[in-house]
């Protein structure tokens, strides 16, 4: 399954982190590639975005189902391909460094099934490490970009 994780410590308490991650329209926006996305309960979306992999462009549907809501550190969820036959999982885990400083950790799995799915997977398993480190990186500076408007 290819998958990604990338982990970066933010001068931020916990709290600041949960806030902005456990509300779905604030992240969603910052998938690469986005082009929109839908909320259809506490717990499940659908995201639309173009995937970029190799020589194939791909407008992508995904739906997201979070499997657990866990304050104030973890944000897990499962990925089901809605016009491609993809599924997987992901997780944002924040762990407190100290009060002001917390290591945010963002990780995702994808992988393409069907008959395609080996060629595919061969692809992903550059585009899934990169997209994780972007997105995480994303949630990070717009997480300090709000925190800074306040100061």
């Amino acid at each position: 399954m290819p998958s990604g994780t990338h982990a970066l410590e933010l001068d931020l308490p916990i709290e600041k982190i949960w806030n902005f991650v456990s509300d779905m329209n604030r992240w969603a926006p910052l998938v690469p590639g986005y082009i929109e996305h839908e909320i259809l309960s506490d717990t499940q979306s659908t995201w639309t975005f173009k995937g970029d992999i190799g020589i194939m462009q791909k407008t992508v549907k995904l739906k997201i189902d979070i499997t657990e809501w866990q304050e104030p550190s973890l944000v897990t969820f499962n990925l089901t391909g809605l016009n491609e036959n993809f599924a997987g999982n992901g997780f944002f885990k924040a762990i407190a460094v100290s009060e002001s400083k917390t290591e945010m950790i963002g990780n995702l799995d994808i992988t393409a099934k069907g008959m395609m799915g080996p060629m595919i997977n061969t692809i992903l398993k550059n585009f899934v490490p990169k997209t994780a480190e972007d997105l995480t990186k994303a949630i990070a500076e717009e997480i300090e970009n709000i925190e800074l408007k306040k100061v």
